[in-house]
């Protein structure tokens, strides 16, 4: 099965996300808030989901798989913004200031922002992939199957934030863990729902790609679930929240019969 790496399309967009990610260090640097690159993560999906869309096949599932991506991605990057306007400096970023004293700024260049951006292309690599190397195929049925199981990701992700703002703005729950809603059957639906959102995304681009170009390139797009579903779990997601409720009996009690990622029914403890 024959096809042309387009490898100039794919460095345009690595040179146009690093440039990206420099200016939100810039900004970071005018603002003092290293949270600055919190709020440009989604941006650099948008970014790269359209950069790679003009540069490449163009076809209708490119099209609507990067209007997928660019719905969560703004979702998320409006969600941070609103969530820290105003607010001093997130406590990780305010404690890794202190931390790093004078190598403060090289750091923050590489282990923020050029990583962020690092992790950026490797978990947008379904958008990227299809959009350079789709083609006009029909959709099949695993395709079909990952832009259902996108519709349910895309459900737990923004129902468990909303659900979860609803709580923390009433005064009557300071102090307290949320264990309602989708927050009854897992401890972080709003991880889930993202991990779910980019398996969806890989089975889509594996889908379209089988047909495209074949294996082992249509593969390739499973590194971005398997990515981001590591990093939530085992570094920037799960374990700095769950360590900040570490030994509070309402938050172990709610631990000991609740999911920490799957949604399942709660356990009889």
């Amino acid at each position: 099965m024959g096809y042309t790496l387009n490898m100039e399309a794919l460095y345009l967009s690595l040179g146009l996300l690093f440039c990206y990610m420099c200016v939100a260090f810039a900004i970071s640097l005018i603002r003092k808030d290293n949270g600055t690159a919190d709020i440009a993560y989604g941006w650099g999906f948008a970014l790269l989901a359209w950069t790679t869309y003009l540069l490449g096949t163009q076809s209708v599932i490119g099209f609507i798989v990067s209007i997928l991506a660019t719905v969560w991605a703004l979702r998320l990057s409006l969600r941070i913004f609103l969530r820290s306007r105003g607010k001093p400096e997130d406590f990780r970023y305010a404690k890794w200031r202190l931390e790093w004293g004078s190598t403060f700024l090289l750091r923050s260049f590489f282990q923020v922002y050029m990583l962020q951006g690092a992790v950026i292309f490797f978990v947008a690599l379904p958008v990227t992939l299809l959009n350079l190397y789709g083609g006009e195929v029909g959709l099949g049925t695993i395709g079909m199957v990952g832009l259902s199981l996108w519709i349910i990701g895309f459900f737990f992700e923004t129902v468990g934030d909303a659900q979860l703002g609803r709580f923390m703005r009433d005064p009557a729950n300071k102090g307290h863990v949320m264990s309602k809603g989708l927050w009854k059957y897992t401890r972080h639906p709003n991880y889930f729902g993202e991990a779910l959102m980019w398996a969806a995304l890989a089975l889509v681009a594996y889908d379209t790609l089988t047909l495209t170009t074949g294996m082992p390139l249509a593969l390739i797009p499973f590194i971005s679930p398997i990515l981001i579903t590591f990093l939530l779990l085992k570094v920037s997601g799960v374990p700095l929240l769950e360590a900040r409720f570490a030994g509070n009996p309402e938050w172990e009690a709610y631990k000991s019969r609740t999911s920490m990622f799957l949604p399942l029914p709660p356990r009889h403890v």
